[in-house]
């Protein structure tokens, strides 16, 4: 399918788009790390604060009161390939992941119900992540008659996290039914660049140029809320389901602007109100004995990414989310085995890609542009996940490790900007403009290796 000329004649930068799905329409999943170690598979199997992440309903499966912290040690490669040169970048970044808790409730009465438990857990993840695509010195641009310069480069840079604190209850009908609900407060920190280099053909100097309205700086806030159940259809298999709402998004953005025909230069201000869309999962669990419990859950998106109108901008995103968007769809599998009091875990996770295919103008290796090229990953595409996890018990105390390594490949849209009597999406140095009807394309690679430790408490 191909994208409107006008939404991306308007869109202030590709990167609102891949945020709106990255970061807004996402929840941070960085659990435990025996969470971690079985992909975030646990919808059916429940018994830990991380259960809020996934089905509430798991608070009601703690027996006993328990509490737990994790560091998470996060690592970011990119490599970007295009017209023959490819870019890497690394980045590791050390943080508190998760910290968790659940105070278990006996109920010492004649009923069924035997547990009511609370739970709180917090999630964070860091957002830092930096695109760098190479030049092509057949991509001239004349800024004048006795000035001409090659592009350079391109880079789209974002610094930021992502945290998500929930506070839940979970009951427990005579351990054979489980109910749970929970509220989950939202906060993202983005701070997000668009850079374009040319270099001078006469004295081969650098010139730097940002895009119209970046760079841009959001603080954002959202709420939402979840529903689960679990059931035992026998004592060693388990179903679950869970609800979660649209996270409703209040997301304030400053940002500079450049050559405005009344005062140049500055810095702006908008607000945005976003919903996000609602989710539903589905699980299963078989549990064999005390020794080896195996888990599937599975996520699917039953709405769209929707911006509040307020003008223009805020429809035309809406339209090519109603256009090219994907439900979300996502499978996670986990596994734990024991032996004595040892742990070893495993687990698979995979998202489909966001994105249907798109037709735009693009740049090829020669520097020419070529019409409705289409792109089946563009901007974001699908995520594998693979996971290994081992703990060991001490009775009172625990502590778990475990290994992520998460792959996506992806193609790269940049550098295009319009300026025009009505629309102007151009890239600005303090003294020149670069305007282009197409995109340069590069084929991105994105690794992630991800270490968690997790200690605590059970009491």
């Amino acid at each position: 399918m191909s994208v409107s000329a006008a939404f991306f004649a308007q869109a202030q930068d590709v990167s609102v788009i891949r945020n709106t799905v990255d970061v807004y329409s996402s929840s941070p999943m960085v659990g435990s790390a025996k969470f971690n170690g079985m992909a975030g598979a646990n919808g059916a199997l429940g018994g830990d604060a991380n259960s809020l992440l996934t089905n509430p309903a798991g608070l009601g499966v703690a027996i006993s009161g328990e509490i737990s912290g994790t560091l998470s040690v996060a690592g970011n490669k990119n490599s970007s390939t295009w017209a023959g040169s490819t870019l890497d970048y690394n980045k590791t970044k050390t943080d508190l992941g998760n910290v968790g808790g659940v105070i278990a409730f006996p109920l010492m009465t004649e009923t069924a119900w035997k547990f009511i438990n609370i739970g709180i857990n917090y999630s964070n993840q860091s957002l830092d992540n930096y695109v760098e695509s190479a030049g092509n010195n057949k991509m001239i641009y004349d800024f004048d008659t006795d000035k001409s310069s090659a592009f350079a480069g391109h880079a789209y840079n974002r610094y930021g996290h992502l945290s998500k604190m929930s506070f839940g209850v979970g009951a427990n009908y005579n351990h054979s039914f489980y109910v749970g609900a929970g509220l989950n407060f939202l906060s993202t920190s983005i701070d997000q660049y668009d850079t374009a280099a040319f270099q001078s053909i006469q004295n081969k100097s650098m010139e730097y140029f940002s895009k119209q309205n970046t760079p841009y700086f959001e603080r954002s806030s959202g709420f939402s809320a979840s529903l689960g159940v679990i059931g035992k259809l026998s004592p060693n298999f388990r179903v679950g389901a869970a609800l979660e709402t649209p996270t409703f998004w209040t997301i304030d953005r400053d940002y500079n602007y450049y050559n405005d025909a009344n005062t140049g230069d500055g810095i702006g201000y908008e607000n945005r109100k976003l919903t996000t869309p609602l989710k539903a999962t589905v699980s299963a669990a078989f549990v064999a004995n005390k020794n080896f419990s195996l888990n599937v859950d599975y996520t699917l998106g039953l709405t769209k990414p929707d911006y509040k109108v307020y003008g223009s901008a805020e429809r035309e995103l809406n339209d090519f989310f109603k256009d090219n968007y994907k439900n979300l769809s996502e499978l996670r599998l986990g596994a734990e085995y024991r032996v004595q009091q040892f742990r070893l875990r495993g687990g698979y996770s995979y998202i489909s890609s966001p994105m249907d295919a798109i037709a735009i103008s693009s740049y090829n290796d020669a520097g020419i542009a070529q019409d409705n090229q289409s792109y089946s990953n563009l901007m974001l595409s699908d995520r594998n996940l693979i996971s290994f996890g081992i703990g060991y018990d001490f009775k009172s105390f625990y502590i778990d490790a475990s290994y992520q390594n998460i792959t996506s490949k992806y193609n790269n849209p940049f550098l295009r900007g319009v300026l025009s009597d009505q629309v102007d999406s151009a890239y600005y140095s303090p003294s020149n403009i670069v305007s282009s009807d197409a995109y340069a394309v590069s084929n991105v690679k994105n690794t992630r290796n991800n270490f968690f430790l997790t200690l605590g408490w059970k009491f």
